[in-house]
């Protein structure tokens, strides 16, 4: 277990108060995997302002890669939050495991992004043609592959931030599949 501490708000500096505030107006509680990232006087504003951008993703599909992608990197803290986010954003607790694991039997376009997004984060990006033709085919554009790494990097950071310090889940915890 990490003794790597979630800071309050009294624990961070001035810069992050402020985004603790806005955390807590939106949100309603600050969550431990952004509060321990307030460690850092610039990380925190960073991460969100990168993972707060545009996006051709929809929110749906970005839960899509958020969950595919933090199965593969084993983050609890991540399948949890994004179990949670998936059910807000209209999928069942079957659908959310079977996004999990990879796929999505229930719609062809989704189960190409969720393969997709799970091939490029365990190869390293290095997914071949036919797996690019099948995620264009499904009716994905250049901009969206585009988005999608994005997608990938800004889970993957979260997923390696809680990995290593290991900061409480403070969202119903997700089956372990």
């Amino acid at each position: 277990m990490s003794n790597f501490n979630v800071p309050t708000r009294e624990e961070v500096s001035e810069n992050n108060q402020a985004i603790f505030d806005n955390l807590q107006k939106a949100v309603g509680f600050v969550p431990n995997i952004y509060a321990g990232m307030g460690h850092s006087k610039n990380a925190l504003g960073s991460y969100l302002q990168f993972s707060g951008a545009a996006s051709s993703l929809t929110k749906k599909e970005k839960e899509v890669v958020d969950l595919a992608v933090s199965q593969l990197n084993g983050c609890r803290y991540c399948q949890s939050a994004h179990t949670a986010t998936a059910k807000m954003n209209g999928f069942t607790d079957d659908q959310i495991i079977e996004l999990r694991k990879g796929g999505a039997s229930w719609d062809n376009k989704i189960n190409i992004l969720a393969q997709t997004a799970q091939r490029i984060a365990a190869t390293k990006g290095q997914i071949g043609a036919e797996a690019l033709d099948a995620f264009h085919t499904a009716g994905y554009t250049k901009e969206n592959l585009v988005d999608l790494i994005m997608a990938i990097g800004i889970i993957t950071v979260t997923n390696l931030f809680h990995n290593v310090t290991e900061v409480p889940i403070d969202f119903p915890i997700a089956v372990e599949l």
